[in-house]
């Protein structure tokens, strides 16, 4: 044989979430409102921080990025993952499960960055105020998002590095309701062994060190404001606790699914749920629960909408 790919499998079936009647209706109106909600939220954002120059700042310019990307971590799976809750055959074709891969990833990747971004962002906002425009400047922001686009990018294309030439000559059955490496790497007729090592490493290394990093970063920022001013500290912790909430719901499902990825697939799935249909939901919510400018903005902006047909 050569080296070329030899896979046979055409499609990939997945098993979904569950074969009772009345789990699936739960599950169907649960993930329908959320979707539905997160994609309202994240593009109210989008179109608040775009339209109201008030909020033409860093920070929102970071938030409305954030709020971009849960667009995509909404629309990856949770569309498929609906539409097959009710049906008896759920497939994805060979190409729709790679193309799933490489956006979970490049997504997944930019978010990563972001995070990061904003946690730097909320540094030199608390501890270098007067240099905080100068630091933050346009041209930064725009280097940073290009950053985290590339990022995103090397890392998904790395991933499909590792799978896109497995070849896969008959198990095509997927005990979960999307594609991502570590079930899709179990089918391959090969040894495997290194393969999941590398993933792991990847991702889940990745993830783990990312966490890290951005929580010693908050400590860091909260230890500098408690150190320079009593006052401020209060203030300060309560900016940070939605950047801390945030980095924690995103960053909790992705270390377990890389770092332990053979556990429970039930909490697999559960994870998988939360982290693509609860989480994008919840970051709208959180970043603006306790942002008075922001909500303002946002009330301001639903009542042009609402009052924009009877100007018509």
């Amino acid at each position: 044989m050569d080296g070329a790919n030899h896979s046979v499998v055409s499609e990939f079936v997945f098993l979904g979430l569950s074969n009772s009647w009345e789990i699936q209706l739960v599950l169907f109106v649960f993930s329908s409102m959320l979707y539905m909600a997160s994609m309202m939220g994240n593009s109210l954002i989008i179109l608040t921080v775009t339209s109201d120059p008030h909020l033409h700042s860093p920070v929102y310019f970071l938030l409305a990025n954030l709020s971009f990307i849960d667009l995509g971590v909404s629309s990856v799976s949770t569309p498929k993952m609906i539409y097959d809750i009710f049906r008896k055959r759920k497939v994805i074709s060979f190409g729709g499960c790679i193309a799933q891969i490489f956006f979970i990833h490049i997504i997944g990747g930019m978010e990563m960055v972001l995070l990061t971004v904003m946690a730097f962002d909320r540094y030199v906002a608390i501890c270098k105020p007067l240099h905080y425009l100068t630091i933050m400047s346009p041209q930064m922001c725009i280097f940073f998002l290009v950053s985290a686009w590339m990022i995103g990018l090397i890392h998904s294309v790395i991933q499909l590095a590792f799978v896109v030439n497995l070849p896969f000559c008959g198990p095509n059955v997927l005990d979960s309701f999307y594609c991502d490496l570590p079930q899709l790497i179990e089918l391959a007729c090969t040894d495997t062994y290194w393969l999941e090592f590398m993933v792991t490493a990847n991702s889940g290394f990745i993830s783990v060190g990312s966490f890290f990093i951005l929580i010693i970063s908050y400590i860091v920022i909260i230890l500098a404001v408690q150190k320079h001013s009593s006052a401020g500290f209060s203030k300060a912790l309560s900016t940070l606790s939605a950047h801390i909430t945030v980095v924690v719901l995103f960053f909790g499902p992705l270390i377990f699914f890389y770092m332990w990825p053979s556990s429970s697939t039930h909490l697999d799935k559960f994870l998988a749920i939360f982290d693509g249909v609860l989480t994008p939901f919840l970051n709208p919510v959180i970043y603006t629960f306790r942002n008075q400018e922001m909500k303002v903005a946002m009330w301001r902006v639903c009542r042009q909408l609402v009052s924009y047909p009877k100007i018509s």
